[in-house]
């Protein structure tokens, strides 16, 4: 069994279990990130991909470790964990929708701002050089967005708290093919630019292309992991998402 051994891991995650109830929705799961790697979590629906996210950021009770940016995280909690550098951009997209782009924006960078750091205007056009349609919607209410624009603006405003680690919960889902490989480009970017990114996605096909390591959940269990590369010409991963039931993501993915 491969491990992701990484020169420096920006985030650790040993033996994770979560359970609702009596029911184990996530069973000894681990995980690492390194510093400036692209690393994705795929699998089916109901897998637990979003559970152990919730998990890592501490919204949900677990057990097992959490380590990050060389702390462990005993208990992890998301006051804390955002304000040493973890960001997440949930599947749900949460803005403030009456409020305009660029106040979504400058409420991403709230905390910083708040601990003395004065640069909002150039982290505000670094986020506008980054996603230009943003600039041209700047003062516009958050609810006039189109889908891909909101998770734009969702990815932009965690942004702004210049993370050291981002956290994407199906940044793909329910948008177009040309959006979806917009927002596919902004992650490689982003990698190059020094962010961390752990991409959970149901776009299989997309998420091993861009990612460096995968992991791949299954009915609460890392099923099975290694670089991208290989998991991409894996039979089973093939087979089982990658085949012939995939072929409109390929078309997605291209």
């Amino acid at each position: 069994m491969h491990s992701n051994s990484v020169n420096k891991p920006l985030l650790e995650v040993k033996d994770l279990c979560v359970a609702y109830g009596k029911v184990e929705a996530l069973t000894q799961a681990n995980l690492t990130v390194g510093e400036g790697q692209i690393v994705t979590v795929i699998g089916p629906n109901g897998a637990g991909k979003t559970t152990l996210l919730s998990a890592i950021m501490g919204v949900l009770g677990s057990e097992g470790r959490v380590c990050f940016d060389g702390t462990l995280e005993s208990v992890p909690e998301v006051e804390i964990l955002v304000g040493r550098g973890l960001g997440l951009v949930p599947e749900k997209r949460e803005l403030f929708s009456s409020m305009s782009v660029e106040d979504n924006l400058k409420l991403g960078g709230f905390m910083r701002y708040r601990k003395g750091d004065r640069y909002q205007d150039s982290s505000l056009m670094e986020i506008y050089s980054l996603f230009p349609r943003l600039l041209e919607r700047r003062k516009q209410a958050a609810a006039t967005l189109s889908g891909g624009e909101r998770q734009m603006l969702a990815v932009g405003r965690a942004l702004m708290a210049k993370p050291k680690l981002l956290m994407l919960d199906e940044p793909s889902l329910g948008l177009a093919p040309l959006i979806t490989r917009e927002i596919f480009r902004i992650i490689t970017d982003l990698r190059r630019q020094g962010v961390s990114i752990l991409l959970v996605e149901q776009n299989a096909r997309a998420a091993l292309r861009v990612a460096d390591y995968a992991y791949v959940l299954e009915t609460g269990q890392i099923a099975m992991q290694g670089p991208a590369a290989e998991l991409a010409d894996d039979p089973r991963v093939v087979e089982a998402y990658l085949g012939a039931a995939s072929k409109h993501q390929e078309m997605l993915a291209s």
